[in-house]
């Protein structure tokens, strides 16, 4: 699947199918819902996913090899991945099936203060990123920090206003080369998978709190992106999003929802609207804690607790055989 356009589908609708189980496992505020009490057979199916996990690796940390990483590592894989995102509004995203490339971008939003769209630049890095791969000889291995400063490049020379944060992830596809690539430059951010465990997370980048580094054509290209790559299997999930995810959803909050999904057999669309309907009924929350609240307590000395109502765009990849 190549695209452009966003999901038509809002996270009202979205927000209505994430699983009651979850809600009260979670505590979600905005809408409470209790396990049935006479229903222990699913208490204890929701309960299986909050055992205590191993923390794996630390931000921008990966795991080493083990013995049955090696002969995994022969077989060819490509990228399956879905989207949630918003119709409208400052996020952008794009994926390429079959160059094994996705993106997402989050406009500035403070840039909206100064009559500015602020949407006009994610939009621009995105549309950019996709008609650079679409261009490119088939089968040719796409680097994600070269495409993310062509992108940079067209889109400042178009006069784009506003800034953008952005991440652009690529797996080559088939051949033996399972190797993931990453690049990306603010808070926009993704996160690793395996066996429901976090084996690599990204490490944001600010200026200082709520003040992330953005592409802009003032304030520069992408000399300061966070470029790395690591190892995959088939069966990793590779999760993407703009910060109305991260802000919201603690990353052992989202794989529950990755070892559920995956017990469950949710496709990559499945999962991505789940996580997406979990960030945006924690955006609503005025009472839970998110990593957006304990860190403005932390940096602003305030008593913030809640959620914070953002635009949430959600990609989610599975990492699978390059001949399934």
């Amino acid at each position: 699947m190549e695209t452009l356009e966003p999901i038509q589908q809002t996270l009202r609708e979205i927000d209505k199918r994430v699983p009651y189980s979850l809600r009260a496992a979670f505590g979600l505020a905005h809408r409470p819902v209790a396990l049935p009490s006479d229903d222990g057979d699913i208490a204890s199916f929701v309960a299986s996913f909050f055992q205590p996990q191993d923390d794996g690796p630390g931000p921008a940390e990966t795991r080493g090899n083990d013995e049955e990483e090696e002969p995994r590592a022969r077989a060819g894989l490509r990228m399956d991945w879905a989207c949630y995102a918003r119709d409208h509004d400052e996020d952008a995203h794009f994926g390429h099936g079959e160059a094994g490339v996705v993106g997402v971008a989050d406009g500035v939003g403070g840039y909206r203060k100064r009559g500015v769209d602020a949407g006009a630049f994610s939009r621009g890095l995105m549309t950019a990123a996709f008609a650079e791969v679409c261009a490119a000889e088939p089968g040719t291995p796409v680097c994600p920090h070269t495409l993310l400063e062509r992108a940079y490049e067209d889109t400042a020379a178009s006069g784009a206003p506003g800034g953008s944060t952005a991440v652009i992830l690529s797996l080559a596809p088939g051949g033996t080369d399972n190797t993931l690539r990453w690049a990306f430059i603010g808070d926009s951010a993704f996160a690793v998978f395996r066996g429901g465990r976090i084996v690599h997370r990204s490490r944001r980048q600010q200026k200082r709190f709520n003040h992330p580094l953005q592409l802009s054509a003032r304030e520069g290209g992408v000399a300061k992106a966070d470029v790395g790559e690591m190892a995959v299997r088939e069966g990793d999930v590779v999760v993407v999003g703009t910060d109305g995810l991260f802000d919201n959803v603690f990353d052992g909050e989202i794989g529950v929802v990755v070892r559920m999904g995956t017990a469950l057999g949710f496709s990559p669309k499945n999962m991505a609207d789940v996580v997406a309907g979990v960030a945006y009924e924690m955006s609503r929350s005025n009472e839970r804690d998110s990593p957006y609240s304990i860190d403005s307590r932390k940096h602003r000395g305030d008593r913030r607790h809640g959620g914070k109502p953002d635009d949430i765009t959600v990609v989610v990849a599975f990492i699978v055989s390059a001949y399934s």
